[in-house]
Order: C-alpha cells, then structure tokens, then sequence
C-alpha cells in the first residue's frame, strides 16, 4: 500500500509530520494514532513467540533505519513509532504497514 497524502504539486517529505485526520485516514490495519504516536499490540500464545516478533521487529527496524519502541510484557508487546518530526510522518506509517507485513509472512 502506498501513501500519498499531500497535494502532489507539493514536495513529498516522508519526514513531515501528518495531520490526525491524514493518520487516522493511513494508518494500517489494527493501529491507532494518539497524540503524535502510532502504536500497536500484538499478542502471543507464549513468551518466547513475543520474544521472537520483537527480534524481527527490530531487524527489520535496521534494515529500514527507522526504529519503533519495543515494549514485552509477558505474551504482548507493544510497537509504538514516534518521530522527531513532533507527530506521525509517512515513514511511521510504512514502518507500521512493514511490520503488519512481517507478521502476515509469519502465518
């Protein structure tokens, strides 16, 4: 899925801080943007397979050198992308699209 919420006269700037109303329209399948973060929890039947999703989580967050905070409690962890940007950008959104991605590879 692409996005592309700005005017296309516009310069693209995967770094720009989108509008809620740009994020609520963008964000993928099971996440929710709150004041300038977009966040997901993910549950697992056992510890060791939330363990194991928040490794890939992360190798995948090098691979695209854009990095989610990881939160483990027990069979849940919590992937939350916030910016430097002061809000949610288009590269927390593909980042948030890629790890639905790495979970449906995974089923």
């Amino acid at each position: 899925m692409s996005y592309h919420p700005y005017d296309p006269r516009m310069a693209y700037d995967p770094k720009r801080k989108l509008t809620d109303g740009d994020v609520q329209e963008r964000k993928p399948d099971g996440w929710w943007g709150d004041e300038g973060k977009l966040f997901r929890d993910f549950a697992f039947e056992t510890y060791q397979a939330g363990l194991d999703f928040v490794v890939k989580v992360a190798a995948l967050a090098e691979q695209r050198g854009h990095h989610p905070d990881l939160h483990l409690k027990y069979r849940r962890v919590r992937v939350t992308f916030t910016h430097d940007a002061g809000g949610v950008t288009m590269l927390d959104l593909d980042g948030a699209q890629a790890v639905n991605d790495l979970l449906n590879e995974d089923r």
